[in-house]
């Protein structure tokens, strides 16, 4: 009886030792289950963030593509931060009668000048008168001898024929016309009625303004009355001959509208 008990006894100890591994099983199935289950979690997580991002990136390329279209091109500048599109201002152009009135008075101005060299040698007057074209206009340049005695402001009786013909040919222009006075650098003579060259090139200067503001149908505003004494050479004042080229009246037909600062 007793080693009966030991038999029965190692019986059931074996079985109990052969049921034991579905515990680890169990639990590796268990395991297992909650891998999966968060493998399952992070996927369908890292799908909705794709998802997402795939969305964004097809908006902004359909932009990309819609602008191309409409444009075809450079279109102006984004604005930093915005979708939309700048649109640069339109340069600025003139206008037709702008552009045709400046067109006009270029031709009286090149009319004027073939007129005055016609005139100046018909009448052999190149040693005291020129004229040429500069970036400011027509300038007709008078040498003081034919104009005034020296010192003085009063015109030559010789001086008006010259100055006759130049108003009835300034008298159809409709722009600006700069008298200016120029002197050379040697002080006045005692007694002088001006006080210095200041005075007496503004004085020649008004002298030729009004005889020309006589010409009949002169325009009043036309005229602009203007003193430089000796700050405005075109020669060295080193010589008698250069002192004389600088003692003169120049007479400016403005090619722009006179801008006063």
């Amino acid at each position: 009886m007793p080693a009966l008990r030991r038999g029965n006894r190692k019986k059931g100890n074996t079985s109990g030792n052969h049921e034991r591994w579905l515990i680890t099983y169990s639990d590796l199935i268990t395991l297992l289950l909650i891998f999966f289950v968060v493998m399952y979690a992070w996927s369908k997580v890292d799908t909705a963030k794709y998802e997402a991002l795939s969305k964004s990136l097809h908006l902004e390329f359909a932009k990309g593509e819609t602008i191309l279209e409409k444009h075809n091109g450079p279109a102006g500048d984004l604005k930093q931060g915005q979708g939309e599109i700048v649109t640069p201002p339109p340069t600025s152009s003139p206008s037709p009668s702008a552009a045709s009135a400046r067109e006009e008075r270029e031709r009286e101005l090149q009319d004027l000048l073939s007129k005055v060299n016609q005139y100046i040698q018909e009448n052999n007057l190149q040693a005291q008168v020129t004229a040429g074209d500069v970036q400011r206009g027509v300038v007709i340049k008078l040498n003081d001898m034919v104009l005034f005695d020296l010192g003085k402001a009063d015109l030559k009786p010789a001086s008006l024929p010259i100055l006759d013909k130049l108003g009835s040919l300034f008298r159809s222009l409709d722009t600006k016309v700069s008298i200016e006075g120029h002197t050379d650098n040697l002080p006045l003579q005692t007694g002088s009625l001006y006080k210095d060259n200041w005075g007496l090139s503004q004085a020649r200067s008004v002298s030729v303004v009004r005889y020309l503001l006589s010409t009949p149908g002169m325009n009043d505003n036309m005229f602009v009355s203007s003193a430089y004494a000796d700050t405005m050479p075109v020669a060295p004042n080193d010589t008698e001959e250069n002192r004389a080229k600088n003692r003169r009246v120049e007479i400016v037909v403005l090619r722009e509208p006179l801008k006063l600062n």
